[in-house]
């Protein structure tokens, strides 16, 4: 907030800490139950004008709108897969614009956010890492992103993935404050063990993320438990070796009790060969781990292509012979380019 100031840029009320919200109350003169409401709309309400605070007096909100902003997205794109997804490409105040998924599923919806504009993790078979990195957003925008599909679809949402553009634990600290405002009352009032961050393989930040005090869950991006072949697909973690990575979610599942999630994206020819089963089947034995294997979804002009669902069948079966709990993710919105490694920032063909 200080920096904007110094800019001579409002600040965005989303950026503001409950602290900084009460001396900006106090300095205009007003009572500090001011604040509770302020933030029931912020928050809660999803308000996209000073004017739809209609319990505040209209003093006040002009006051407001003189020193804050409320941020806000604007839609560009949006586009709705035969599944029922809903991708949108939203766009933020300084023009960057990312991509989200909101996929409903009986009395539940789910939203997939993103974490970045971009991503500089560079992994060979993602559509977003193609693209590089923009920047990372802040803790308001990732919210904003739930917020945006919620009112869209007028439900409440029961569960977020940060699967979407980016990797989270580059963007720690933003990606937490988002986790905990989802996961507050105060908030979305998600339930933590319904939030779920997932990372390429971040290793410090797994570790720093065993010792946070809410219940929320892991998903590591494997691919491979093969090093040569890791290395190749996601070059961003090179310098994390699978033996560490190894190491630090054993201490993930001591320290926290949870059961982590792998994410093994099955590409012909490249991690589906019996050598490649047999290494996973290793990495994964006698440990507390569930691995969702996930079938390639086709990227335009990739050079990668998708296993056989027989195949994807085999792995289930093969890992589960060593006891290791194996599921094939199914992937929503293919057909519209919403899922796994398909999101970019471009325009969408056609709009809803």
């Amino acid at each position: 907030m200080e920096e904007n100031s110094r800019r001579g840029v409002p600040a965005d009320l989303h950026a503001m800490t409950h602290g900084q919200l009460s001396e900006l109350i106090k300095s205009l003169g007003q009572p500090q139950f001011r604040v509770k409401q302020i933030e029931e709309w912020v928050w809660e309400k999803n308000a996209r004008s000073f004017d739809d605070m209609t319990n505040l007096p209209k003093s006040l909100r002009e006051e407001l709108a003189k020193v804050v902003t409320l941020g806000g997205v604007k839609q560009l794109a949006a586009q709705t897969s035969v599944d029922g997804s809903r991708k949108y490409l939203l766009q933020f105040p300084d023009g960057v614009a990312v991509e989200c998924v909101g996929m409903p599923s009986k009395n539940r919806l789910t939203v997939c956010v993103s974490t970045q504009a971009g991503c500089g993790m560079g992994c060979a078979f993602c559509a977003t890492g193609a693209s590089g990195l923009t920047r990372s957003l802040t803790s308001g925008e990732i919210y904003e992103q739930v917020m945006h599909v919620r009112d869209d679809f007028n439900t409440r949402v029961t569960s977020v993935v940060f699967m979407g553009q980016g990797e989270p634990f580059m963007n720690y600290n933003n990606t937490l404050a988002a986790m905990r405002k989802l996961n507050s009352p105060e908030g979305a009032g998600i339930g933590a063990r319904h939030l779920t961050v997932s990372t390429c393989g971040v290793i410090p930040m797994i570790l720093k993320f065993a010792n946070e005090p809410e219940q929320f869950t892991l998903a590591v991006s494997l691919h491979s438990a093969v090093q040569k072949t890791r290395d190749f697909l996601m070059p961003g973690v090179q310098k994390y070796s699978l033996l560490h990575l190894y190491d630090a979610m054993g201490e993930y599942v001591d320290k926290t009790g949870r059961r982590p999630t792998y994410e093994y994206a099955l590409i012909k020819g490249v991690n589906d060969t019996n050598e490649e089963l047999d290494y996973l089947r290793e990495f994964c034995r006698d440990t507390l781990a569930h691995v969702n294997i996930i079938q390639l979804n086709a990227v335009p002009g990739s050079k990668f292509q998708p296993s056989t669902p027989e195949r994807a069948q085999d792995f289930v079966r093969e890992l589960g012979k060593v006891g290791v709990e194996a599921t094939i993710r199914n992937s929503r919105g293919a057909d519209i380019d919403a899922a796994c490694g398909q999101l970019k920032q471009r325009m969408m063909r056609g709009r809803r």
